[in-house]
C-alpha cells in the first residue's frame, strides 16, 4: 500500500527546541503549526479513519522550492532542468524530520519503522511544496 499526499507552501525545516529560563523545552509555535498542516494533508489523502501503517516502511520526500523572481532566464531554464540544485535552508534532513515527527502515530506507530528513505531537493515553477510517499517494504 503506498499513501501520497502534497504539503503545498515553501519546504519548512523542523526548528530545533527553545527553552525557558527555568529549563522547560519546548516546541516552537511554527513548528507544531507546521507539523499539524501537514497531518491534515496526509488525512485528506488517506482518510479520516485511516489506521497506521505496520511493519517496516520506505518513505520518499520531494521538496519543491519556488525559483526566486529576480532569477535571469537561463539560470531559470538551469534550475527547472535539474542542472541546478537548491543548496539554500531548511536543510534536506529538517524538512524529513518535521515530516516523519508529524506523522508519528498518524501515518505509523512510530518513525523508528522507517528502514528505507529518500529526499530530494529540486526548483520548481511554482509556490513550493513537500511530497511525500508512505509504503510498506
Amino acid at each position: 500500500m503506498t499513501i501520497h499526499f502534497t504539503v503545498p507552501g515553501p519546504p519548512f525545516g523542523k526548528q530545533r527546541p527553545q527553552h525557558t529560563k527555568y529549563g522547560h523545552d519546548y516546541t516552537p509555535k511554527e513548528t507544531r503549526a507546521y507539523e499539524e498542516f501537514a497531518q491534515k494533508c496526509f488525512f485528506a489523502a488517506a482518510g479520516s479513519s485511516f489506521i497506521p501503517l505496520q511493519g517496516a516502511l520506505r518513505i520518499k520526500i520531494f521538496a519543491g522550492y519556488p525559483i526566486p523572481k529576480s532569477i535571469s532566464k537561463k539560470r531559470r531554464a538551469a534550475m527547472l532542468a535539474g542542472t541546478e540544485l537548491p543548496t539554500k535552508k531548511p536543510d534536506w534532513d529538517n524538512i524529513g524530520k518535521i515530516i516523519c515527527d508529524a506523522l508519528n502515530g498518524v501515518a505509523y506507530k512510530d518513525d523508528a519503522q522507517i528502514s528505507d528513505s529518500t529526499m530530494r531537493k529540486r526548483y520548481i515553477d511554482g509556490p513550493g511544496l513537500v511530497e511525500v510517499w508512505i509504503s510498506n517494504l
